[in-house]
């Protein structure tokens, strides 16, 4: 993938991610809806908290900043990690030739 394509996408992924999550839902998802309706909430623990609890981005007072920088934050991540590990699977295609 070219340079400029990457680009491209990282802006379109970045806009997308930080405009629809403001539109997310705060209802819990499928999993913690179930744990809430069978009365199994509470007996959870974390083993690490979160870097951004409740997709909100802490310290940040206004809530649909703090939701859209969580998912542009999001985004950033997940591209880097995508970047990263397909640097490392290329590398490594290369010893198998």
């Amino acid at each position: 993938m070219e340079i400029k394509s990457a680009k491209i996408i990282l802006f379109i992924c970045v806009i997308t991610g930080g405009i629809i999550s403001i539109f997310a839902s705060s209802s819990p998802d499928g999993l913690e809806r179930v744990a809430e309706d069978q009365g199994f909430i509470d007996f959870g623990y974390s083993i690490i908290s979160g870097i951004i609890p409740d997709y909100v981005m802490p310290k940040i007072s206004y809530e649909p900043l703090a939701v859209s920088l969580a998912g542009i934050f999001g985004v950033l991540v997940t591209f880097t990690l995508v970047i990263f590990l397909g640097k490392i699977m290329i590398k490594f295609s290369k010893y198998e030739k």
